[in-house]
């Protein structure tokens, strides 16, 4: 199953939150208490995204976090990138090229490639700004069902029955 890692989810959390209020400078233990999170995980979530310019840190009696960059500028691809420890990649060959003993030979490669690239693609076009507000569905949660194979013609073709 294709799913985002907690540390990924929580620093999504955590810099969205942040995005709510973009002049303040946050502490870990604020963001941790606010959002119900582990204030090791909190810390571990800032010291990262630091390390790649998401959130910016002051130390002292005024310090803390604050946003590296507009919201509008960090995607989930730029959360994903600073918080796994592996390249972005679906599947070993898409992530770690030359690391998978039968590359050489596999048929559907270049097909994880294409399904890598258009979900990287989409990562890179949601940020964190959008994340604010909750958008409407554009894909139905609910399979639409495939039409009856009894239905078909012998050329294989759907078409549309009469009912009198």
């Amino acid at each position: 199953m294709l799913r985002i890692s907690k540390i990924i989810d929580y620093g999504t959390l955590v810099l969205t939150y942040m995005a709510g209020s973009p002049d303040r400078v946050f502490s870990a233990a604020d963001i941790a208490a606010t959002l119900g999170l582990g204030q090791p995980t909190v810390s571990k979530v800032l010291k990262l995204l630091g390390q790649h310019e998401l959130v910016n840190s002051s130390r002292g009696s005024r310090g803390g976090y604050m946003l590296g960059r507009p919201a509008c500028d960090i995607s989930i691809a730029h959360i994903i990138d600073a918080l796994e420890e592996q390249p972005f990649g679906l599947t070993e060959c898409t992530s770690k090229p030359g690391a998978c003993s039968v590359e050489a030979g596999c048929h559907i490669r270049t097909n994880w490639q294409r399904i890598n690239s258009v979900i990287r693609h989409t990562l890179e076009n949601v940020s964190v700004s959008d994340m604010l507000s909750p958008t409407p569905l554009e894909f139905p949660l609910i399979a639409q069902p495939l039409p009856d194979p009894k239905l078909r013609t012998p050329s294989g073709a759907a078409h549309d029955m009469e009912f009198s």
